[in-house]
């Protein structure tokens, strides 16, 4: 389960965040590139964007049930 503690400075306020467990496997960036970001030099994603519409809340649940690290989550700051 992904943690507000860990989660990467990049990512931007709100829900969604991606966290420290991250593995670089790509699947939040393919499935939700308007939200997702890979961070180039180090290797790992991060929401880059909260979604703003129904399709890329919808995308973005779906990644924080895929995640096979569980490094997605969805209980950040509003």
């Amino acid at each position: 389960m992904a943690e507000k503690e860990s989660r990467w400075p990049e990512n931007v306020p709100g829900k969604f965040y991606v966290d420290e467990q991250c593995i670089d496997c790509g699947l939040c960036c393919g499935s939700c590139p308007n939200c997702f970001k890979r961070e180039e030099n180090n290797g790992y994603s991060y929401v880059a964007k909260q979604p703003d519409s129904a399709e890329e809340r919808a995308a973005c649940d779906e990644v924080v049930e895929s995640c096979p690290v569980n490094a997605i989550g969805d209980d950040g700051d509003s």
